[in-house]
C-alpha cells in the first residue's frame, strides 16, 4: 500500500461531501486526511484526501469520482511536486519549571504559542508530517493534554493552476 494525495475540485453542493467520501468507504478504503475549503473561483471547493491504497484500486475509485456531476477536476499530486502542509493545535502541560523549557521546543520548530494559561500552553504548528510529528515528540515529556488537527492541505508547485480551465470557463 501507498499513500496517495488526492486533489479534488468540485461545485459547492449540499450532501458532495457525502458522496465522494461514501465512494472510499465502499471500497474499503481508509481516508487518512481530509480538507475541504473554497477557492479562488466563487462557487468551487477544493477537497483534499489523502489515502493508503494500492495504485490500481485507486484508479477504479477516481473514474466512479469522475462520474459524479459535481466533481468537476481530479488531480494526484506527487509528494515532490506539490507543497504538503499539516496544520495543529496542541495543549502542552506546563507549569512555572517546565514553561520555560517548553518554549525553547516550541521556538526550536518555528511553532507559536497561541494561548496561555498557567497550567497549559496552546501551540500551533504549520510543516509537513516531519515537523509536526517530531514537535509532538519533542513535547511529549512536558504532556500533551490535547490536540486537534486539520486535514492535509497540498497544492501543486509552479505557475500551473488545476483551476485555470474552470476561470477560462
Amino acid at each position: 500500500m501507498s499513500t496517495h494525495v488526492l486533489s479534488l475540485l468540485v461545485e459547492d453542493t449540499p450532501g458532495l461531501l457525502t458522496r465522494v467520501a461514501g465512494l472510499f468507504a465502499r471500497r474499503g478504503f481508509n481516508i487518512e486526511s481530509l480538507a475541504v475549503g473554497v477557492t479562488e473561483v466563487p462557487g468551487i471547493s477544493r477537497i483534499t484526501v489523502v489515502v493508503d491504497v494500492e495504485e490500481f484500486p485507486l484508479e477504479q475509485v477516481t473514474k466512479q469520482l469522475n462520474k459524479l456531476i459535481n466533481v468537476i477536476k481530479i488531480v494526484e499530486l506527487e509528494q515532490n511536486a506539490s507543497v504538503q502542509r499539516e496544520h495543529m493545535l496542541i495543549k502542552v502541560r506546563t507549569d512555572n519549571n517546565s514553561r520555560s523549557n517548553v518554549l525553547e521546543v516550541v521556538n526550536l520548530f518555528r511553532a507559536s504559542v497561541v494561548d496561555y494559561a498557567p497550567e497549559a500552553l496552546v501551540v500551533e504548528v504549520t510543516g509537513d508530517k516531519g515537523k509536526v510529528d517530531a514537535l509532538l515528540r519533542a513535547l511529549e515529556p512536558f504532556g500533551i493534554k490535547e490536540i486537534a488537527q486539520s486535514g492535509l492541505l497540498a497544492i501543486g508547485r509552479g505557475g500551473k493552476s488545476i483551476t485555470e480551465r474552470v476561470l477560462r470557463g
